[in-house]
């Protein structure tokens, strides 16, 4: 199956998944809760021992897989992050990144954790990326998917925790994803409240974990009459509910509110791998949410003319009302602020020769083809430039 297809059709089986509620009770207390020992490998004849050799098997696949992102640098800072949370838990983190444009990240009971490439572009900074992590990391202390697990088991018990765990089990999500995937209310809160604490432990600014879900909630809300449950995993698990970041806002003021936040650590690191989640959060084709997060971007970055950019890519693909006027404008706009991608040009191109501007097009296609003459489609634009010059 091609990328393409999968990344659609990943997105598209979101739509089953249910919006879970967030409670104001917890099994956990903020100041009592401790972290348990490391966990020994349970007895391959236990339920927990199954679950543990099936996740092992899932994640020989994982190390093989070409969804996973090049970056070892990155890969490194992640694990890192993951290490300073997990603490005690440390040696037995593995960290994968997986190249997956949606909001997502997931901790099996064996320690393999995913981190999806649409959650690194839409975190800030580090500390928020912590507070993800973190909450991954309160999931598997308190064995949260082996509960999970026991209370579907007789109903394809393996689907369920390889849909629970991403791309690994993105198979085995048809079969299981309408029959209630969420952790439970007290769950989800227990995950958060360990999550807060383990970032207040290791010196995070504990504020940034509810911005998180206020703006996965603006991107929800560009598409109205949508149900943000259908957006992403993420969204469908972690349900982003007001009442949550006003709860996560409530316990952090007494927590580490002046702690790290790693704005620019943050940024260096993804750099060399932020052209592509682009790329890959285009492909998505929902550009209303690409907006909201486009425009968060620029606001944050205002002079990267590569941000401008995407903005106007976005506003190209979607080509609704005055959306190709404004996609001129930014492109302009990113040329007046400096190096651009090559393919800016093919893309005001394209909007010029549908306002019927031919002989704009010509110089922008003829400028594209200066920067990148071995393009995919080089020969295409080569033929249109004969044509039209003829």
């Amino acid at each position: 199956m091609k990328r393409r297809h999968i990344l659609r059709w990943g997105c598209a089986q979101c739509a089953v998944l249910p919006l879970a509620g967030f409670a104001n009770t917890s099994d956990v207390g903020a100041d009592s809760w401790q972290a348990p020992q490391r966990f020994a490998r349970p007895d391959l004849a236990s339920d927990e021992g199954g679950l543990w050799a099936l996740m092992d098997r899932e994640e020989t696949k994982l190390r093989r897989s070409p969804f996973l992102l090049k970056d070892s640098e990155l890969q490194n800072y992640v694990l890192d992050i993951a290490c300073k949370l997990g603490a005690g838990h440390c040696q037995d983190i593995r960290t994968y990144l997986v190249r997956m444009p949606i909001f997502n990240a997931s901790m099996a009971p064996n320690g393999m954790m995913q981190v999806w490439s649409g959650l690194l572009l839409r975190v800030e900074n580090e500390a928020q990326l912590a507070a993800v992590i973190g909450h991954e990391i309160g999931h598997y202390l308190q064995r949260h998917s082996l509960e999970r697990m026991r209370d579907f088991k007789g109903r394809t018990a393996a689907g369920l925790v390889l849909a629970m765990f991403g791309i690994v089990g993105l198979l085995g999500q048809l079969a299981v994803m309408a029959g209630g995937l969420a952790f439970s209310r007290s769950q989800e809160r227990d995950a958060d409240i360990i999550g807060l604490k383990l970032m207040a432990d290791a010196g995070y600014d504990t504020r940034e974990a509810a911005k998180i879900w206020r703006n996965l909630r603006a991107e929800a809300a560009s598409n109205p009459g949508s149900e943000e449950a259908t957006r992403s995993p993420m969204l469908a698990t972690h349900p982003a509910s007001d009442e949550r970041a006003v709860e996560l806002e409530r316990w952090a003021e007494s927590r580490s509110a002046n702690g790290r936040v790693g704005q620019e650590q943050y940024r260096d690191r993804i750099a060399n791998v932020q052209s592509l989640m682009l790329d890959d959060e285009l492909s998505r084709s929902r550009f209303s949410e690409s907006l909201v997060l486009m425009n968060r971007l620029i606001a944050n970055q205002p002079e990267r003319a590569d941000l401008l950019f995407y903005r106007g890519e976005a506003h190209r693909l979607r080509a609704k009302s005055d959306d190709l006027d404004l996609a001129l404008a930014d492109f302009e706009a990113a040329l007046d602020k400096g190096t651009v991608p090559p393919k800016l040009h093919r893309a005001k191109a394209e909007i010029l020769k549908h306002k019927g501007d031919s002989e704009g097009a010509q110089k922008a296609y003829a400028k594209f083809l200066e920067l990148q003459p071995d393009a995919p489609d080089a020969a295409m634009i080569r033929d249109y430039l004969k044509g039209t010059s003829s």
